[in-house]
């Protein structure tokens, strides 16, 4: 099997894995429902360490593509949310990763990738996926807002609802991916670096 074969086999597995991370899904109570932890990200992550950042958006597109023609409830809007957010987290973490050598890269690399992930779900939020939820679905923004006071009443408005939910959700969803990234990286470090060579 030649590189590039091997390669894209191997992007593909961790494609379907991440989408199968992406159906076991868990609602945390300090957040309104529409929010769940899930760690699809993780596989994405794995990828851009091994094969670079790009390696890592691939498969999140991927993941969200197959997501979107198997079982999309939201007119594909969820799946560019996740696309997008997943993006963020992980190219950070493949710069970071492969084009450094400083001491505790992982840590740093994970942490840039969770402020990034951080701000471009809130942003994206507030000006894009939220909107288009109303758009695609005829979900009103309210109906956001309202899901979002029942957990919280200094909930108001989409504004509060992107800082005091949809922000803090992202910071432990992504510290969650990350201990658990953690978690896997170290005991494959050899594998990895392995397969770094082969590419």
């Amino acid at each position: 099997m030649n590189k590039k074969l091997n390669k894209m086999v191997k992007l593909s597995i961790l494609s379907v894995l991440a989408l199968i991370f992406m159906f076991i899904e868990v609602p945390l109570p300090i957040f309104p429902s529409f929010l769940k932890i899930e760690v699809s990200d993780i596989p994405a992550i794995v990828g851009a360490i091994i094969y670079g950042p790009l390696a890592g958006v691939i498969i999140e597109l991927i993941k969200n593509l197959l997501h979107g023609v198997l079982m999309t409830s939201t007119g594909f809007v969820g799946e560019l949310a996740n696309f997008i957010v997943g993006s963020a987290f992980v190219i950070p973490v493949g710069l970071v990763y492969n084009r450094t050598n400083i001491k505790f890269k992982l840590l740093v690399s994970s942490l840039l990738g969770v402020i990034c992930m951080v701000l471009v779900a809130a942003i994206g939020n507030y000006f894009v996926f939220l909107p288009l939820y109303e758009k695609v679905m005829g979900w009103h923004l309210n109906d956001f807002v309202a899901m979002g006071k029942a957990i919280n009443n200094s909930i108001t408005s989409v504004k509060s609802l992107v800082i005091l939910s949809i922000a803090p959700f992202n910071v432990i969803k992504g510290a969650i991916v990350s201990v658990v990234t953690a978690l896997i990286i170290k005991p494959l470090s050899s594998v990895i670096e392995k397969e770094k060579k082969i590419i």
